[in-house]
């Protein structure tokens, strides 16, 4: 199990019943493991968070001084982000992009669009012209690159490598080069090439895929004469094992090879957009026993909440880490249930089988009013999830920050975190 800091834990404990579930997030933590992350990356490795896996402001806030930018797929997203952190370089992803959210952009400044076909392209130079005649853009190409046999079996979710919706067929990529370099553009610069081709990788295969990247991006601008190679994006996808939690994502590994990688090309930048692996470590999502019942030789108990709070599990089909913090006060006059096993499967107050937080979760004596804290809530946990189904309330939402060894906390009133 993962074992909630003290900071965490005394608050988890705190709140009444009717404030759970919550969302707490571990601000100094989260500061602590970016700051680390930073340290262990080479000077031209920029890092541009991307801003899906959390895009509550405080989030996005205590993040600011260790990254270069912040990576958004929506209109929505570039909106929330731009008001959150005012004046930060935001790029702009995504594979389908209308002609008012490139409009908005533009209109923001953003300083680099991520362009993932040819008709995005012829749509991004008109718009570009009308916004802004006097003005240059930014562009990198997002390619879906073939990668060597193999190379992303690990990945948890690929999304290149292979026939996929995400960014431009290789076989494109010489005439959108000379689209971008030959005058028929002169609105657009064409910075450099993206690729994120997975997820789930550990640094070695996270490493020898953005090689490849960076070789094929090199072998690209080659063969058009005059062209510049500034900046390789390599995407993000960097590991986050819900199984072993403590097994984190190697980043001083992956800071020496890269070092090693940026040596050979003087004049390149690198960029990653890592999400999950900077933000899920310094979030919970705390909730209470409400019942513990037997079922054909199993044992289950009903906590408050679910995935519609917290749809990482379902999604991702894993069992997601917790903690039972117990509670010795009962306050009610009828018999407090007790769990008889030593396994008990966790579920939510959905009514569907699939609403399962974890299983066979090793709980000798788990009571009803015991908490329950589930780690690496910090990312693609409350933002994803079906919010609405059953109408049941909004979980609250904690910010806790260490002051001069005191605990502080900004909190929002239920309902008032950001959802896409």
């Amino acid at each position: 199990m993962t074992i909630p800091a003290a900071v965490v834990r005394d608050r988890v404990l705190s709140l009444p019943s009717g404030e759970l579930p919550a969302y707490v997030y571990d601000l100094a933590a989260l500061r602590e493991h970016a700051a680390n992350v930073r340290a262990a990356l080479p000077a031209r490795v920029e890092v541009h968070y991307a801003a899906k896996a959390n895009p509550e402001p405080e989030i996005l806030a205590a993040l600011g001084p260790y990254v270069d930018g912040y990576e958004v797929a929506s209109g929505g997203e570039l909106a929330h982000v731009a008001k959150a952190v005012p004046g930060r370089p935001l790029a702009f992803g995504g594979p389908g992009k209308t002609p008012a959210e490139i409009t908005a952009a533009l209109e923001l400044g953003v300083e680099r669009f991520h362009v993932e076909s040819e008709y995005e392209l012829h749509m991004l130079a008109e718009l570009a012209r009308q916004v802004g005649p006097d003005s240059r853009v930014a562009v990198l190409l997002r390619f879906n690159l073939p990668v060597a046999s193999g190379s992303l079996a690990a990945s948890s979710l690929a999304m290149g490598g292979r026939p996929t919706p995400f960014g431009l067929d290789p076989s494109e990529a010489d005439t959108v080069v000379r689209l971008l370099t030959d005058g028929t553009y002169p609105h657009l610069e064409l910075r450099g090439v993206h690729a994120h081709l997975a997820s789930g990788l550990r640094a070695p295969e996270q490493l020898a895929v953005a090689e490849s990247i960076v070789r094929w991006a090199v072998g690209l601008v080659e063969r058009h004469d005059g062209v510049r190679l500034a900046e390789v994006n390599v995407g993000g996808g960097m590991t986050v094992d819900y199984a072993a939690p403590e097994d984190r994502f190697d980043w001083v590994a992956y800071g020496e090879g890269l070092a090693e990688l940026v040596s050979r090309y003087p004049d390149l930048t690198l960029r990653i957009e890592p999400g999950r692996a900077l933000t899920a470590y310094c979030g919970w999502y705390a909730t209470e026993v409400l019942d513990v019942r037997q079922s054909h030789g199993e044992e289950f108990a009903v906590v408050r909440g679910g995935t519609h709070h917290m749809r990482t599990p379902a999604t991702k089909g894993h069992d997601q880490p917790c903690t039972v913090l117990a509670v010795e006060d009962w306050p009610h006059p009828w018999p407090r249930p007790v769990a008889r096993r030593e396994l008990v499967t966790l579920t939510g107050q959905l009514c569907t089988p699939k609403d399962v937080l974890a299983r066979n979760v090793p709980t000798p004596g788990l009571k009803a009013g015991d908490r329950v804290a589930f780690a690496l809530a910090g990312a693609y946990a409350w933002n994803i999830s079906h919010h609405d189904f059953l109408m049941h309330p909004r979980p609250g939402f904690h910010f806790l920050d260490e002051v001069d060894t005191e605990s502080v906390a900004g909190e929002k009133e239920r309902g008032q975190g950001f959802a896409h």
